[in-house]
């Protein structure tokens, strides 16, 4: 009898799986894996996505706000939008309260 069989027939004794539970840590790695391709990545994909948007508005556009306010644009600053919601109606929000761009979601 050589070292290696006393050594796992000593784990499998002790109630060990004979590879060392390599085929654990192989589980977890496919498994966060997965989560980065079908997850992660693509949301950070829309962030910036979203982000490119935000940083594009100009006077004119017509948008919709995480409250559901839908307006167009009557001034640009630097974190802020005045948005135009009905005829001398004008409301100052955050760029960051921006989610869609109206047109777009009018040609569907």
């Amino acid at each position: 009898m050589n070292l290696m069989t006393f050594v796992l027939d000593a784990a499998q004794a002790a109630g060990q799986p004979a590879g060392g539970g390599w085929s654990m840590w192989v589980m977890l790695i496919l498994i966060f894996v997965v989560m980065w391709l079908f997850m992660i990545r693509p949301q950070r994909k829309q962030q910036k996505e979203l982000q490119k948007f935000r940083e594009g508005l100009k006077k004119g556009d017509k948008i919709v706000t995480i409250g559901g306010i839908y307006g167009t644009v009557a001034e640009v600053n630097d974190k802020t939008l005045l948005i135009e919601v009905d005829s001398n109606v004008k409301i100052k929000v955050d760029k960051n309260s921006v989610v869609k761009d109206f047109s777009a979601v009018n040609q569907q």
